[in-house]
């Protein structure tokens, strides 16, 4: 009998500290095509919100148009989920947030989707700090309508067809830590190690936290001249350190040399240690973080990491002084004010 209790319980899936196992935070089967950068991305973000505990009805899944904004239907199927027009994303996470400032805000969208029809509706979204992680699945084409080059193609790089890339790429990550964004990061698809660490902070952090991950299209974007290619990233990825992640609910024991390692206290307790890799790199400062992404660039390099955080930037929710209680949930005492109410504002306004 103690036999039998033993194996069906190594047979039992394991568990998090909220007692979810990691299939609890998966979704449908993937439609996109088999080896895509976005299915790994969706993987790592599984991945994370498991091993964070994150309680799956308290999430809102946010996505515009295009392969990338397919795949919030990949995971966390017990979440909120709403799939806006092309590019328009940004207003409708705004308006979650207003609504219940309670509910993690997780997007994803491409670079068309950020880059060119959704550019002004990211840089307002960034100007007013609104809470939520946004992560950018980047792969330089818009794969739904056959690999045209998006805003984000570097120049020179090649279609399958051989026609060659003329125009400045938009980088969204310099353009975010110019508009002041809290929390900046890059990654590549195809580094598991780092994405995770990089999610699991953006995660903790208060306000807006852009993901630039670097997604190859294996059917229109990952041949020889191709800079959004598995092989071209593998290539030109310059790691500017390596990246851990400690929970506010676990102890804080960090080992490292004195000077080797930047450690990050986020608002919620957990800290980001960042252990020095080629360069002595630090991410809160905002003049060497634009500076080292312009130099990267001029290499044709793109850096991977934690680019910039200013951990202490308030966010949008605490800027508009919303009420402890959600919107969503206050009663119409709060939310309809008396006619003594409205008179006294009419009033200030002649």
């Amino acid at each position: 009998m103690v036999e039998s209790t033993l194996k069906q319980d190594a047979k039992a899936p394991n568990t998090n500290r909220i007692g979810l196992t990691l299939g609890d935070y998966k979704g449908s089967p993937s439609t996109l095509c088999d080896g895509c950068g976005h299915d790994a991305i969706t993987s790592q973000i599984i991945k994370a919100c498991y091993e964070l505990a994150v309680e799956p009805h308290k999430v809102a899944k946010l996505s515009g148009i295009g392969c990338s904004s397919k795949t919030p239907a990949y995971f966390l199927s017990r979440a909120h989920g709403f799939n806006a027009v092309h590019g328009r994303m940004p207003s409708i996470a705004t308006g979650v947030s207003m609504a219940n400032k309670d509910l993690t805000l997780l997007a994803v969208s491409g670079d068309g989707d950020t880059a060119s029809i959704g550019l002004g509706q990211f840089c307002h979204l960034v100007r007013r700090n609104v809470p939520m992680i946004y992560v950018i699945e980047n792969n330089g084409v818009y794969g739904l309508t056959k690999g045209q080059f998006s805003a984000t193609a570097d120049i020179g790089s090649k279609l399958k067809t051989g026609v060659s890339n003329e125009l400045p790429p938009i980088d969204i990550c310099s353009l975010a830590v110019e508009m002041g964004c809290g929390f900046v990061g890059r990654s590549f698809a195809g580094d598991p190690k780092q994405l995770v660490a990089l999610l699991k902070a953006a995660m903790s952090h208060k306000g807006t936290a852009i993901l630039d991950v670097v997604s190859p299209c294996v059917t229109f974007n990952n041949h020889e001249g191709s800079t959004k290619s598995y092989k071209y990233a593998k290539e030109h990825e310059m790691p500017i350190h390596e990246i851990g992640y400690i929970p506010f609910y676990e102890q804080i024991a960090v080992d490292y040399e004195p000077g080797s390692a930047v450690e990050v206290k986020m608002h919620d307790g957990s800290h980001i240690v960042l252990r020095k890799a080629a360069k002595d790199y630090d991410p809160r400062n905002k003049l060497a973080a634009i500076d080292t992404i312009h130099k990267a660039i001029a290499e044709h390099q793109f850096l991977t990491g934690l680019l910039y955080i200013d951990e202490k930037k308030p966010d949008f929710t605490t800027i508009m002084q919303l009420d402890d209680q959600p919107l969503a949930s206050l009663g119409q005492d709060k939310l309809r004010p008396g006619k003594d109410a409205l008179s006294a504002i009419m009033a200030e306004l002649k």
